[in-house]
């Protein structure tokens, strides 16, 4: 389905019938009435926070062409995170595990609640569409999609929604410290970002369980040369 939208350029949007709904609508054949998707971003970087999103759509709405965040260029993803925010009835959570927390109970733990506590804040969901793994506790029946932001509608565009907040929030954190390019690398550990490191030191939003960043804090010692 194509709508012209601003300009005169043609506009696609999803609906019923399209191969990314069939999750959702196996789940709403199966008797649930809001299915919401779930995805993550900040699993790997160095810095900043691990972010999950929850995104539920009406049953029958029009929703926008989503795909997985990670194949969308920032402009498109920018566009489309405006676009899923306007569609009728849509519900949409983020939760934001932050450093400390992270290196208190490890990432896969951090990652896991935020994609709990994003499910939580949306209580009409009664069923949830979750990339990746399985996540224990989330508090609604649920199954796991391997490659899920690029089967369900629901979980791509929770991709988008994590993906821009994220982005955004790194960008801010960037004026904070700068000399790190957290505009640029998004907290990811790249070559220049590792030599900000060593020239700059840690921040507070460093996670100092990461090996990069606890090795700078406390160095491994020296092998001893035994020839």
């Amino acid at each position: 389905m194509s709508v012209k939208g601003k300009g005169g350029e043609a506009e696609k949007f999803i609906t019923a019938g399209n191969e990314l709904l069939a999750w959702e609508y196996e789940k709403y054949q199966a008797g649930f009435r809001f299915v919401v998707g779930i995805d993550e971003v900040g699993r790997g970087p160095l810095a900043g926070p691990v972010v999950a999103a929850a995104v539920g759509f009406p049953q029958g709405a029009v929703i926008p062409l989503v795909n997985d965040s990670k194949k969308l260029c920032e402009e498109k993803r920018e566009a489309l995170d405006e676009a899923i925010r306007k569609v009728p009835g849509v519900r949409i959570a983020i939760a934001e595990i932050p450093v400390e927390e992270i290196d208190r109970i490890n990432i896969l733990k951090a990652t896991h609640l935020a994609m709990k506590q994003a499910a939580e804040a949306i209580p009409e969901a009664d069923y949830l569409l979750v990339d990746g793994l399985p996540v224990p506790g989330l508090p609604k029946e649920s199954c796991n999609i391997i490659k899920g932001d690029a089967k369900s509608a629901s979980i791509a565009a929770a991709s988008i929604v994590a993906k821009v907040y994220r982005d955004r929030l790194m960008v801010e954190l960037d004026k904070q410290y700068p000399g790190y390019g957290l505009a640029e690398n998004k907290g990811y550990g790249t070559a220049a970002h590792l030599q900000a490191l060593k020239v700059l030191g840690v921040t507070p939003i460093h996670r100092r369980s990461f090996a990069p960043v606890r090795d700078i804090i406390e160095p491994p010692p020296e092998q001893m040369e035994l020839f």
